[in-house]
């Protein structure tokens, strides 16, 4: 896999090391990666039944929640195994294939944020003209343009990591595989690979994150000329748009926009956009959205009949 090789398998340090503490995590982090799958898994099973959510911005918000249980599923299920053992192991290989697709849903996810940035900026400041421009093929390739972004991003970052060589020692400071902590593994000097990797994801994630806000800054302003019904509804829609951006975008631009050569990896951030935001976003997206609300009692309602009959 990398130049010269010693190094088969990783230890991973994990969160915590006292034995109490991280059976508490278990019992904590267990249920939040179920209500994770499940909350997202409805919205999506939502958006696909329901004939009221067919609107462009429902098709990207389905897509959005099957993105969340990918990106939380690539580290949360170790992760809470790992609670519950004394050493905690992964395999190179596995170590690699897990930056692969933890970066991979994780650009992914900023794609998709800034498409349904775009949606709503039509929507709000090009009403008349919404249903020519986001058509259904528009809609699809928006999507796919969005995977394939973070295929390619996600491709440079393993090309950087098959470059490193790891001669000892195997512990991983962390208790998921990362660029940044298996950096300080490598026995060659990794200074140049820092600067593509703070290019790559930090620079990437503010770029994106001050292009949302922009766009939201447009849209808010356009607004004015909107009815007071008319802003009220548009509002409620962006503000979940932008609780969103802010949880997933702050802890990344925490982490990876600090220099390579001070980095220290924040753990407890870490577990916040790995384990809580993913969490988070059906509960934002559904409490502040009628539609969906109405939409779930009705899927809701059919299941409780079916089972009755």
């Amino acid at each position: 896999m990398a130049r010269t090789n010693n190094v088969t398998e990783l230890i991973i340090s994990g969160l915590f090391q006292d034995p109490e503490v991280q059976r508490a995590c278990f019992a904590v982090f267990l249920p939040v990666y179920l209500a994770t799958v499940v909350g997202n898994g409805l919205i999506v099973l939502t958006v696909r039944v329901s004939k009221s959510l067919r609107s462009p911005m429902y098709f990207f918000l389905s897509h959005l929640s099957l993105v969340e249980i990918s990106y939380s599923s690539t580290v949360v299920p170790k992760f809470i195994t790992d609670l519950l053992s004394k050493i905690k192991t992964i395999s190179l290989e596995g170590c690699v294939a897990q930056i692969f697709f933890f970066h991979f849903f994780g650009v992914t996810e900023i794609f998709l944020l800034t498409v349904m940035a775009y949606d709503r900026y039509v929507a709000i400041c090009k009403p008349l003209h919404y249903t020519t421009i986001m058509s259904r093929s528009l809609c699809h390739h928006l999507v796919a343009a969005s995977w394939l972004g973070g295929f390619v991003h996600s491709m440079v970052q393993i090309i950087i990591t098959l470059q490193l060589s790891f001669c000892g020692p195997n512990v991983i400071d962390h208790y998921f595989c990362d660029l940044h902590p298996l950096f300080k593994l490598a026995c060659t000097d990794t200074s140049l690979e820092g600067v593509i990797v703070l290019a790559n994801s930090g620079l990437f994630s503010i770029f994106s994150f001050l292009l949302l806000v922009s766009s939201y800054i447009v849209i808010l302003v356009n607004l004015r000329n909107h009815s007071a019904e008319g802003r009220r509804k548009a509002l409620s829609t962006c503000a979940s748009h932008i609780t969103v951006v802010v949880l997933f975008f702050g802890p990344a631009i925490f982490l990876y926009m600090r220099p390579p050569s001070t980095f220290t990896e924040d753990k407890l951030v870490a577990v916040f956009y790995t384990v809580v935001t993913p969490m988070l976003n059906p509960i934002i997206y559904t409490l502040r959205n009628a539609e969906v609300k109405v939409a779930l009692r009705r899927l809701w309602g059919r299941k409780v009949n079916s089972g009755l009959q």
